[in-house]
């Protein structure tokens, strides 16, 4: 409960610093709550995780991949360890990006940054499930 409190309050702060939303000091999640927003949420599973090489390529898409202006905000992730049954941890990296409308986000699909991303790191994944949701 508590990584998903900072993780929470990480967005909140993200999104706050590009001006999306206005968060006081010290807000709980319900002050925080994310509005007229764009979520998409992609996992992608990884052909090779263990390899380092592999992971410092795909980590250098990621990062090439966030210079889209388009983006609001995002979150890099990987997954944490879980023996709750509904978790799933079985990905190798989540990436989490944050749009003011579903124009943008369609917009964000062919962006040259966003194309050079998958034509130079389709190679590394062997899934990929994406998941899109605004209020």
């Amino acid at each position: 409960m508590e990584n998903r409190r900072k993780f929470v309050q990480r967005i909140a702060a993200g999104m706050a610093a590009t001006g999306i939303l206005y968060v006081p000091a010290k807000a709980f999640a319900g002050e925080a709550q994310i509005k007229n927003t764009f979520v998409h949420h992609v996992f992608f599973w990884l052909k090779d995780p263990k390899n380092p090489e592999v992971r410092k390529q795909f980590e250098k898409g990621l990062s090439d991949l966030i210079k889209v202006p388009l983006i609001q905000s995002y979150h890099i992730g990987k997954p944490v360890e879980s023996t709750r049954e509904v978790v799933d941890d079985t990905f190798t990296y989540s990436y989490m990006a944050f749009f003011k409308s579903k124009e943008d986000q369609t917009a964000y699909q062919t962006h040259p940054i966003h194309l050079k991303f998958v034509e130079d790191c389709q190679h590394l994944w062997e899934k990929v499930i994406v998941y899109d949701a605004m209020d």
